[in-house]
């Protein structure tokens, strides 16, 4: 809380006279934000004294500033001045919050080759023919599906080709996140899955795998990959090269001109793997349970069977003979 009073309506109050409900922490000095024409006194919500109250609908945080004969006494008999206020919250509101799940395009500039977009999107099947909707992410799939990833530069610079040189899945968006699995590695295709299709030109990349999740709590999976252009059908490009193996010594030199882009990061996301609870129930699990269910029911009658057979069993028999006329 903040109170602000002007020195001009205090005439002859000194700063030492002043002092909140409990001066003893020194966060509550008035010294600390006071001024030439106002007193000013910023106090904590948990600290000088300050009482909190409640009603059905607000928290009220309640202090006073008041007059004393010397810094720090605990009493006064010269009550000359006090001002009483508080601040209130409501318990209660909305809170709102947005943002955009869909990853934006990727705008780069470079020397040689002017200005030019990756986009990197995700399509129901290896057609390529429709992205799938921005606005329905986080997608969500079940594990071992397929998923259908297209990378592509828009570029009006003819004699140009896109290389997509590694990509990397993470539970976060940050590709620098310690934890990641190697989906292209050197361009070399790393996880067993991985189907590459053919783009309908050169500066597109197409890719399906399945679908997987990280161990532990999370649900979200997203995909970083590192890209760049190169001038196409030079042999001098990295993007010539393609896959190199980690023991390769293969290495070309690079010209002097602009024949190749740096790297660049694009991702897209996130995948949202569906847990198993929120999976339609099989109808094997239910039969399973069925079984469970029939199998314990017949097992207690054959053990209330058997226990009235065994109740019976240890029955004392009792011989009945007839007793002797009584006689008068």
């Amino acid at each position: 809380m903040r109170v602000e009073l002007e020195r001009s309506k205090l005439p002859g109050l000194r700063d030492d006279q002043l002092q909140l409900s409990d001066p003893g922490n020194t966060v509550c000095s008035l010294q600390t934000h006071s001024n030439s024409t106002h007193v000013v006194a910023v106090v904590p919500l948990n600290a000088c004294g300050t009482q909190i109250e409640e009603d059905d609908d607000n928290l009220i945080f309640k202090n006073e500033l008041t007059t004393v004969e010397t810094a720090g006494s605990l009493i006064t008999r010269k009550h000359m001045f006090e001002v009483q206020f508080y601040c209130q919250y409501p318990k209660r509101g909305n809170v709102t919050l947005s943002f955009t799940v869909h990853r934006k395009n990727v705008t780069i500039w470079e020397r040689g080759f002017g200005m030019f977009t990756y986009q990197s999107e995700f399509y129901p099947n290896d057609q390529f023919q429709i992205r799938i909707d921005p606005n329905s992410y986080p997608l969500e799939f079940e594990i071992g599906t397929l998923i259908h990833m297209q990378i592509e530069a828009v570029s009006t610079v003819n004699n140009t080709e896109l290389f997509v040189e590694s990509c990397r899945a993470s539970p976060y968006d940050n590709p620098n996140y310690p934890s990641t699995y190697v989906i292209i590695e050197n361009g070399c295709q790393v996880d067993p899955t991985i189907k590459i299709h053919p783009p309908a030109h050169n500066k597109q990349f197409r890719f399906s795998m399945e679908a997987f999740k990280f161990i532990g709590l999370h649900d979200l999976v997203y995909i970083s990959c590192s890209v760049m252009m190169c001038e196409a059908g030079n042999l001098d490009t990295r993007c010539s090269q393609g896959c190199i193996k980690s023991n390769s010594t293969n290495s070309r030199p690079k010209r002097e001109a602009a024949i190749q882009t740096a790297r660049h990061f694009v991702s897209q996301g996130p995948l949202r793997l569906r847990r198993s609870s929120e999976r339609a129930q099989s109808p094997v699990t239910n039969l399973n349970l069925n079984l469970v269910f029939i199998a314990g029911c017949f097992l207690a009658v054959v053990g209330m069977i058997s226990a009235a057979v065994v109740h019976k069993s240890r029955t004392p028999k009792i011989k009945y003979q007839l007793l002797p006329a009584a006689e008068n």
